[in-house]
């Protein structure tokens, strides 16, 4: 049975990130999909209130949100695992610092390119200078993300360092360098990282969250990885002031907010910096209202949260939401 809806909002709002894959929005409904969290409150933003207005060759987007009357209550996951986080990176990235131990015992880092099989198990390309290691396997690379806003997300691979011997293996393992690199190598310059655990960090100062191998290997990478960084872009450049309007109702950061910037966004949500006075910048992370799997469901999402925020702040009727939170100040 569907559920009836009624109208809470003028006939047409503009969409945060313009789409060619809709027509105009509707007005919200009585009730929501978003999970059921916490009541709406004030923030200390400052921004214009007119109506947002882009300019694009996009048509705008078509959003009708409604749900039963009685919300399923179920725990959205707010952020990915470590894990996840991991193998994302070790999907995105291609450069890291391998770390062995010299024929002396010393530890000895080099650059090296890698690539990661299905489980993420990194692939390397090792020439004679780079293979002076003692019969002490033990191994870790070290991968960093540069993200928005100056961040650096770390993950430091702890494991063996093997050789494969066998014919189908290092043809398998040649494929998955071949189709990262589009380049031919020697298979007998081929090594692994047998995986055994995994540091993942947010920052230098950080102390970070390990993950078992089987964590790892279980995980997947998100699937957002290869537009994340555009959508980043896009946003800072072509959209602040109507996201620092999300921001302002999204967030209640206790404190007054000069200006925002969107960090990364992943399947479940974003990573947003809040600018405060005195030079401070805080961490907040706010939750998609339901998970997304590609680029048209982040505009999606961040149109009904755009609709929503421009409800709230001309004070029409609305449901409740879930909100996002500080997490941390950055400096």
């Amino acid at each position: 049975m569907i559920p009836t809806t009624q109208s809470l909002s003028p006939p047409h709002i503009p969409s945060l990130i313009p789409t060619n894959h809709f027509n105009p929005p509707i007005p919200l409904s009585n009730s929501t999909l978003f999970s059921i969290k916490t009541t709406l409150k004030r923030s200390n933003f400052s921004h214009s209130r007119k109506t947002p207005v882009f300019k694009s060759s996009f048509q705008t987007l078509k959003c009708s949100v409604s749900v039963v009357s009685e919300p399923a209550q179920i725990e959205l996951k707010r952020k990915p695992s470590p894990a996840e986080v991991s193998r994302t990176v070790m999907e995105v990235c291609e450069l890291g610092t391998l770390c062995t131990l010299s024929q002396e015992g010393w530890p000895v880092g080099s650059g090296v390119r890698f690539a990661v099989d299905a489980e993420g198990t990194p692939v390397l390309c090792l020439n004679a200078a780079s293979r002076r290691f003692s019969m002490d396997r033990r191994a870790s690379i070290l991968v960093q993300l540069k993200q928005c806003g100056s961040r650096i997300t770390h993950c430091m691979v702890q494991g063996s360092l093997e050789k494969p011997d066998d014919r189908n293996i290092l043809k398998k393992l040649h494929s998955i360098w071949r189709k990262k690199f589009n380049e031919e190598i020697d298979a007998d310059l081929i090594y692994t990282i047998t995986v055994e655990k995994v540091l993942q960090k947010e920052g230098f100062e950080e102390d970070g969250a390990w993950a078992t191998s089987s964590e790892y290997k279980n995980a997947n990478p998100d699937p957002l990885r290869d537009c994340a960084e555009n959508i980043v872009k896009n946003v800072n450049n072509n959209h602040m002031e109507d996201f620092e309007r999300i921001c302002n109702i999204f967030v209640d950061p206790g404190f007054q907010v000069i200006s925002t910037k969107l960090i990364w966004v992943d399947r479940l949500g974003f990573d947003v910096q809040l600018y405060a006075p005195e030079k401070k910048i805080f961490e907040a992370r706010i939750p998609f209202p339901r998970e997304v799997t590609d680029e048209k469901g982040v505009k999606s999402s961040l149109n009904i949260m755009s609709q929503l925020a421009w409800e709230v702040e001309r004070n029409h009727p609305h449901p409740e939401f879930e909100k996002g939170e500080v997490m941390k100040q950055v400096r």
